[in-house]
């Protein structure tokens, strides 16, 4: 992709995301873009970040390992697709965040590893608010006991909630799952105390109705770089951005 093709396409992504915060009374500068850049080379990453984003989403530790180590550095990954266990130690040396934590036993592993690794590591918990069978995620009424079990883990930091709403034409249907997963971590912190400030949430077709709602962080991929590619490393990627 040239570079005045990628600069028009972030400019119209943060127009859209500009727009949905006044339709919603936020400031803009409450929502973080984050370029999923599954099946997208390095060469491409290091031209979004030079255009000025910093924030990058990986949906395979494979693609990751073979692509992170090829980008400039000063940037900010984050794990945005489904965490096999086995891939626990790769992922914890490479990204700085998983967003896609489902359980509390790979919870317990990213801790331990994050351990032997000596450092510390951003989490969200994956939800699964529209219960469909295809997706991961705690279901929504286990989400509370897992934040207070999270809450006393000394090497993982739980920042907030994520999900993806099912596929529709018509991002308005999106509306619904995403105002729960806002009403989830409100009700989480009303009886907890925790702060969960993080809500990620919206993609490239429903990225209007997930700012309006409260999303913090935004996963856009198709919009940004173009229509999806094979993986680097030839494996097909679940839909995230």
């Amino acid at each position: 992709m040239k570079s005045n093709e990628l600069s028009h396409n972030i400019n119209v992504v943060w127009e859209r995301i500009k727009k949905a915060c006044i339709n919603s009374g936020r400031q803009s500068s409450s929502v973080r873009l984050l370029a999923a850049s599954k099946s997208r080379p390095p060469e491409e990453v290091d031209a979004a970040a030079n255009l000025g984003l910093r924030l990058f989403g990986e949906n395979k530790v494979q693609e990751a390992r073979a692509k992170i180590p090829l980008c400039r550095s000063g940037l900010e990954w984050h794990m945005i697709g489904h965490l096999q266990k086995n891939k626990v130690r790769d992922a914890v040396r490479l990204f700085d965040v998983i967003e896609s934590v489902d359980s509390l036993e790979l919870a317990q592993l990213l801790e331990r590893e994050a351990a032997e690794q000596g450092r510390k590591l951003r989490i969200y918990a994956q939800v699964n608010v529209s219960g469909e069978s295809s997706k991961f995620g705690f279901r929504p009424e286990r989400v509370r006991d897992f934040a207070l079990q999270a809450s006393e883990f000394s090497r993982l930091e739980l920042c907030g909630l994520m999900t993806m709403a099912p596929y529709s034409e018509d991002p308005e249907r999106a509306r619904p799952w995403f105002r729960r997963l806002r009403e989830l971590r409100d009700e989480i912190a009303d009886a907890t105390g925790l702060h969960l400030p993080e809500l990620s949430m919206g993609m490239s077709g429903d990225l209007e109705p997930a700012v309006e709602e409260g999303a913090t962080i935004i996963r856009v991929g198709t919009a940004l770089f173009g229509p999806r590619r094979t993986s680097i490393t030839g494996e097909a990627d679940l839909v995230t951005g």
